[in-house]
């Protein structure tokens, strides 16, 4: 993977982990197209996975200041609320990585028939949020939190987008537009963060010039920047684009390059 390849990856990676249309099925068709080496090195992947959750910490900055201030009170209030429900939503992702991870590995191999598949189903969920009209509730609840934590724990599958599948769900339990982005957001930090983690840990064992590959550190650099810069840009819209309720442009979108990629993979 040369720096100009890296770059592009960076910024289909910083753009789709946000706007509804799934970062993984986007990096597996641009992957698949150009014959990129190296696409699924570990190094990279973990690069620019942490490069997009530190856009969500840039932009986010206030709120996530405003949990851990209302944390360390020990006491039961308004950001101690919002951090279990957050805990809650992880809850069905993290049982998903510890005992479904292999399997998930083995369909994220299975070609872009898959991707196309999962891109039509963002399409009817970013559809049918957008025609449905329940009636709006104040506060997320401990069961929304739980079941669009379910539906993040679905997301892994590629080209059914995180970031879609959250917000259309929320949308459906009737959550307000303006606090599910922000919630959608906010509670994938922990998930990446942690299956970062636990690659840092894999690669370690496995040794720099095995994790690394043929991809130059200069690769790394320049497509952990580029998804840094371009998540920031994707975050701050995409919240902008959930409260306008713009989300259908999107289900579009999804619709016709997942029938594209399902003629392409068949033909």
């Amino acid at each position: 993977m040369n720096e100009l390849q890296a770059i592009l990856l960076g910024i289909i990676q910083g753009l789709t982990e946000y706007l509804p249309v799934s970062s993984s099925g986007h990096l597996t068709i641009v992957s698949s197209f150009m014959d990129v080496e190296g696409a699924d090195n570990l190094a990279f992947t973990v690069a620019v996975h942490v490069a997009t959750v530190l856009s969500t910490l840039v932009i986010f900055w206030k709120q996530i200041v405003w949990i851990f201030r209302d944390l360390f009170k020990f006491s039961w209030n308004e950001g101690t609320r919002y951090a279990a429900l957050i805990a809650l939503s992880m809850i069905p992702v993290g049982i998903v990585g510890v005992f479904f991870k292999d399997a998930v590995e083995e369909i994220f191999g299975s070609g872009l028939l898959i991707v196309g598949i999962m891109l039509l189903l963002t399409a009817a969920l970013l559809s049918f949020s957008y025609f449905a009209k329940p009636r709006q509730k104040e506060k997320i609840s401990f069961k929304d939190a739980f079941i669009i934590g379910l539906a993040q724990a679905c997301a892994v599958m590629p080209g059914l987008s995180r970031s879609g599948s959250t917000i259309a769900t929320g949308l459906l339990l009737g959550d307000k537009k303006e606090k599910l982005a922000q919630f959608s957001f906010l509670m994938v930090i922990p998930p990446i963060l942690g299956e970062a983690l636990l690659d840092v840990i894999k690669m370690m064992k496995g040794g720099v010039a095995t994790v690394m590959g043929d991809i130059p550190l200069s690769s790394l650099i320049v497509g952990f920047i580029a998804a840094f810069i371009f998540g920031c840009l994707a975050c701050r819209w995409m919240v902008d684009i959930v409260k306008r309720g713009k989300l259908i442009y999107f289900a579009v979108y999804c619709a016709v390059v997942g029938l594209g990629v399902i003629i392409f993979s068949i033909l």
